[in-house]
């Protein structure tokens, strides 16, 4: 496939997700898609990460503000938006699920998540973002950051 088809392919599944059209996910993404960050197994597991997110952020919302493509890899930099309006369950650095009830508060994550597609799918996915800054945001934890002075 070309880069540009790739890359197609890369949007079309963040417009899947924006429309919660988690079907279409389908014939985006190879069955044994694995996420080396989020430790998903599997296409199944994926759409069970976005139906979790959604019950916290029905509004979630991806932008594209950068795409790049080179050989069978895409690397996409995002800004995600939602509103906390339901349940949200992460896991902490003990693997422990924590539930937090709705805040209502706003969010945006800045993110780089790099997918390798293969034969018009998604067989893998790696992605970096600013997970302080978003609990920050969720008022799970106050980071103020460094003091002024270090001595």
């Amino acid at each position: 496939m070309s880069l540009e088809e790739n890359k197609a392919i890369i949007r079309k599944g963040i417009e899947a997700v924006n429309e919660h059209n988690l079907a279409l996910l389908d014939e985006l993404m190879a069955s044994d898609f694995v996420d080396h960050t989020l430790q998903i197994r599997g296409l199944a597991g994926a759409k069970q990460f976005y139906i979790v997110f959604f019950k916290g952020f029905p509004d979630f919302h991806m932008a594209i503000e950068d795409i790049v493509a080179e050989g069978d890899m895409v690397w996409v930099r995002l800004k995600s938006t939602g509103t906390h309006t339901g349940e949200f369950y992460f896991p902490t650095p003990s693997g422990k699920m924590m539930t937090l009830a709705p805040t209502g508060k706003k969010i945006t994550i800045k993110s780089v998540n790099i997918r390798r597609v293969v034969d018009g799918k998604i067989v893998e996915g790696w992605s970096v973002s600013d997970l302080l800054d978003f609990l920050k945001q969720l008022g799970v934890i106050e980071y103020k950051g460094f003091p002024d002075e270090v001595t």
